[in-house]
């Protein structure tokens, strides 16, 4: 296992997109467990989804705050500003920056490619820059195993090479992977990429197939399951991977020489998945159980006429499989939710939030 050299306790933390499924609860967990931690959030509360959701996020934070020793302050804009991000850096000066904000999607990038480009390169590129010009100690960011694209060979290794995306949102993965390694080479920043694998739980993104199809099922509309159910995804829970980050915040890859005297880049890639892809068939059987057990829908639905086996849409990969094998290595944790358990909680909150 790798030592932390990172102690959070006390350090100013920028976490963009803050009132997002990962970063909300990423900024939770930090305040519920690191003493005096200062977090600064950034985002643009767009309309991508219901914004509902985003504030109610918010709210679960404020909540917190009564209860802990941490801070947490809060900006309304996006990363794609340039002279907002600056003016973070100036004011707050982050010795650790998490970056989660981006236009996520797959089938949405092929439709709103704009929105792609300028918050998951425009907005990166600014962190990178801010992150150049500021005593940053790490950088975390957010890539996504749809970076793997068609790729046969599974679990999906990051030794594997990744060259062929299939939905540009995909591609400025890719590209934030590539834009991070040059700045780690050229100005000695340690970066860390995180690759999630299909994150789930309560009060997570409505464009996610567990809770489209929650809304299509409780509105009795007709769910569509693409490749005709013959789709795998390593579903990941929201907690494991908070605990993920949270560990590998505090351990930046070191800033070390080689034999040529120019720094290595101090830069990591890993992927956070479950490792262990479901069948999407398998996963609606469950989803629809625990549905019938929060109540959500009655106990006499009937799935088989709400449901039809469609072809695959363009941007989608049949498997999604994470090797953790470095995660575990490193940092002595692998995510182990059920997808059992974890689609409980979130019929439960579902229930709770919909009321």
């Amino acid at each position: 296992m790798l030592e932390k050299n990172i102690n959070l306790e006390g350090k100013t933390v920028l976490v963009t997109g803050a009132a997002g499924f990962i970063g909300s609860n990423l900024v939770l967990e930090l305040l519920n467990t690191v003493d005096n931690i200062h977090i600064v959030g950034i985002d643009n509360m767009n309309d991508y989804y219901d914004v509902s959701l985003k504030e109610y996020r918010l709210e679960q934070i404020s909540k917190c705050l009564e209860a802990v020793s941490g801070t947490f302050v809060f900006i309304r804009d996006s990363i794609a500003n340039k002279e907002i991000i600056n003016s973070i850096f100036d004011e707050y000066k982050p010795s650790v920056v998490v970056n989660l904000a981006a236009q996520a999607g797959v089938r949405y990038s092929i439709t709103n490619p704009d929105a792609y480009i300028e918050s998951n390169m425009i907005g990166f590129y600014n962190i990178l820059e801010a992150c150049r010009h500021n005593e940053v100690e790490h950088l975390v960011y957010a890539s996504s195993s749809s970076v793997y694209g068609s790729n046969k060979k599974v679990p999906y290794s990051t030794e594997d090479k990744v060259d062929n995306p299939v939905s540009l949102y995909a591609a400025t993965k890719k590209s934030n992977e590539l834009m991070a390694h040059a700045y780690s080479k050229l100005y000695n920043i340690p970066s860390t990429g995180l690759r999630f694998f299909t994150v789930y739980g309560p009060a997570g993104r409505p464009d996610m197939a567990y809770f489209g199809f929650t809304n299509k099922l409780r509105n009795n509309e007709t769910i569509r399951i693409f490749n005709y159910g013959n789709c795998k995804r390593d579903f990941t829970y929201i907690d494991d991977i908070v605990e993920g980050v949270k560990r590998i915040m505090q351990v930046a890859p070191l800033r070390q020489n080689g034999e040529d005297g120019l720094p290595i880049p101090p830069y990591k890639v890993y992927n956070i998945g479950n490792n262990s892809p479901e069948n999407l068939l398998d996963f609606v059987d469950i989803l629809q159980q625990e549905l019938i057990k929060a109540e959500v829908l009655p106990a006499d639905y009937d799935f088989e006429t709400h449901k039809r086996l469609v072809a695959m849409q363009p941007g989608d990969v049949p498997v999604t499989y994470a090797d953790t094998s470095a995660l575990e290595k490193d940092f002595g944790f692998k995510p182990s939710t059920s997808l059992r358990e974890g689609l409980r909680s979130f019929a439960e909150w579902y229930k709770e939030f919909y009321k």
